[in-house]
């Protein structure tokens, strides 16, 4: 029997062909860091961050699990990543008619500044208390749309400026209430409505 042997061309072309047919079956690097961050979003809001293994965050994504730690070597760091990239304050402009404080508070509650799901802002009220990362994420949202409420107080309310302290404690009020009342719904299943909240610090305002 004779044996063909291949030319080095023929042998370099089928390895070059072989290794093409690997890398389109595999998903590029940037779908794999987004499936691993898609997985441990549901993992975390469902079940907590201590109680999901990150070799169930893999599986999950359907990914190796040195690949995850390629992206993030430490289990912390897909939590961190999580609260960083997928809690974000939108620039908005802030619209406020003179005199009407109740309905500038209501339209920025239509409006919330706040783009982050319901699972991710499971995650930044659960892991609060224990992650100093996630707490100091959650200091910055908030302290974000208190000034943007304070802001929308004093376009529409120009005669209160001096009184400060109370536009202050007013925009931190109805801040709490806009990050606030998905979470407390989800516990209690009382739904509080921002536009009767609105209409509450207005009418002390005056």
């Amino acid at each position: 029997m004779v044996r063909s042997v291949d030319s080095p061309l023929q042998t370099a072309k089928a390895w070059s062909r072989s290794r093409s047919r690997r890398r389109k079956r595999q998903p590029p690097d940037g779908d794999a860091r987004t499936r691993i961050l898609d997985a441990a979003e549901e993992l975390f809001a469902g079940g907590g961050y201590e109680a999901t293994p990150t070799a169930r965050i893999a599986e999950r994504a359907g990914v190796p699990k040195g690949l995850l730690f390629h992206y993030f070597p430490r289990k912390i760091d897909v939590l961190i990543a999580l609260v960083n990239e997928r809690t974000v304050v939108i620039e908005e402009e802030v619209e406020a008619v003179p005199g009407d404080a109740a309905g500038a508070l209501s339209r920025l509650a239509r409006r919330l500044p706040l783009r982050a799901s319901p699972a991710m802002r499971r995650i930044l009220f659960r892991e609060a208390d224990t992650h100093l990362s996630v707490r100091e994420r959650l200091g910055r949202l908030n302290a974000e749309i208190i000034r943007r409420a304070r802001f929308a107080l004093e376009l529409a309310l120009p005669g209160a400026r001096g009184d400060a302290a109370r536009l202050e404690a007013a925009a931190a009020t109805f801040a709490a209430v806009l990050l606030y009342q998905e979470s407390i719904c989800l516990l209690t299943g009382h739904h509080i409505d921002p536009d009767a909240v609105a209409e509450l610090i207005a009418n002390a305002l005056h």
